[in-house]
């Protein structure tokens, strides 16, 4: 018989997703510019986390020099991540952006087979194709009913290439670096380069409306803090093998909230498409089961 506490990582697996479920909907909530809304939850977040960090630090020493540049890196792949991936968002389906920025995983796979020279299986290569002809068919769906086709879907697609960039570095980052001090340095570094762009492109810091900050926050505290926490708090309990392909749900259950909460309805085609999308990173996920998957997290 299980216990409670054998129970509690599950149940922080599902809080994480349905966390970072919301992050679409707090981007389209909010009365601002998506790289506004970034902007404030990276920063929030930093301030949040701040008093672990500093304990951290207290402990074991700042890291060297020479190890920033991950964080750093992290950072600029996140901002380009969230970048465009919230640009995207207020041009397409929130649906549409979160599928196709959740491709990521067949990037880091890519990178793993043509540059760590990693040998996959069929398993791989099948799920591949089922992932790429999921995207297709959701972008043609979008194509026929928006003849001009959607920017908002091309940006998308190029968001989960900075997001496979980011859990590239992230992978080497946190080989020497602890979780809290990575993902704190790496949240500042974007949430600084987030407000040096948006003041140099004119966007304003404030003048937002209350539900809007209340937006912020959410984001922060909901999708960055609470998110991240919990499914990291998983990972330390339950295999990556089975984390992965159950993070998978997080674009089917913010779709099924886009419902509801953002007024949204799929269409027959995008739901098809998107079911081979997820399917398709499922075995891509599960291709080696004896092997650390090419993808541990899916976190956005």
């Amino acid at each position: 018989m299980q216990t409670k506490s054998s129970w509690l990582p599950y149940l922080s697996l599902f809080g994480g997703i349905l966390a970072l479920s919301f992050s679409s909907l707090f981007v389209r909530w909010a009365d601002a510019p998506g790289v506004m809304t970034s902007c404030y939850r990276m920063l929030l977040a930093t301030l949040f986390l701040f008093p672990i960090f500093f304990r951290n630090v207290r402990k074991q020493g700042f890291p060297s020099a020479r190890l920033l540049i991950f964080p750093f890196l992290g950072g600029l792949f996140t901002t380009l991540d969230h970048g465009f991936w919230s640009t995207a968002i207020e041009r397409t389906f929130v649906a549409n952006a979160t599928l196709l920025n959740n491709i990521s995983p067949l990037w880091v796979a890519l990178v793993a087979v043509f540059l760590w020279r990693e040998r996959l299986n069929g398993k791989f290569w099948i799920g591949l194709v089922f992932t790429l002809c999921g995207a297709a068919i959701v972008l043609s769906s979008d194509f026929i009913k928006h003849p001009q086709f959607s920017s908002g879907d091309i940006l998308a697609i190029i968001s989960s290439v900075f997001y496979a960039g980011y859990f590239l570095v992230t992978q080497k980052g946190r080989a020497k670096l602890d979780t809290i001090t990575y993902i704190w340095l790496m949240e500042l570094m974007s949430g600084l380069m987030f407000l040096g762009y948006t003041q140099a492109v004119g966007i304003p810091l404030f003048g937002y409306s209350k539900m809007t900050y209340l937006t912020f926050l959410g984001a922060a505290l909901i999708s960055q803090v609470g998110g991240y926490f919990m499914v990291s708090y998983a990972l330390g309990h339950l295999p990556a093998s089975l984390v992965s392909p159950t993070m998978i749900a997080q674009p089917v259950l913010t779709a099924i909230l886009a419902i509801p909460l953002a007024g949204e309805l799929l269409s027959m085609e995008q739901l098809l498409g998107g079911t081979a999308v997820l399917g398709g990173i499922y075995l891509v996920n599960t291709a080696q089961k004896k092997k650390k998957p090419v993808l541990s997290q899916s976190l956005e």
